[in-house]
């Protein structure tokens, strides 16, 4: 299983927007062959991050959704980002 997980970063009054525009994306991932969940939110605290979540069933399945990329208006509007890839070998219940 593959998680992505962190934030990124955008202008607070463009955060909105930038959700918005992510609505499709979030759709696509999710009727993904493999994709286990995906999700982007606001921050409740900071007014310019936006929280980033995945699971994945592989890395193929992942790689396979990543070959579209963000549009080249999402990637403009990123100011910063801190975004990692966790491979994990198993899960239980919380």
């Amino acid at each position: 299983m593959i998680i992505i997980s962190g934030w990124i970063s955008v202008d607070p009054g463009a955060r909105d927007a930038y959700l918005r525009g992510c609505v499709g994306v979030v759709e696509q991932a999710r009727a993904s062959v493999g994709c286990l969940d995906f999700a982007l939110s606001a921050d409740l605290v900071e007014a310019d991050r936006i929280n980033v979540y995945e699971r994945w069933e592989s890395e193929e399945s992942l790689d396979a959704f990543r070959a579209s990329g963000p549009s080249d208006d999402q990637t403009a509007m990123i100011r910063d980002a801190e975004v990692a890839r966790y491979q994990i070998s198993g899960a239980g219940p919380a």
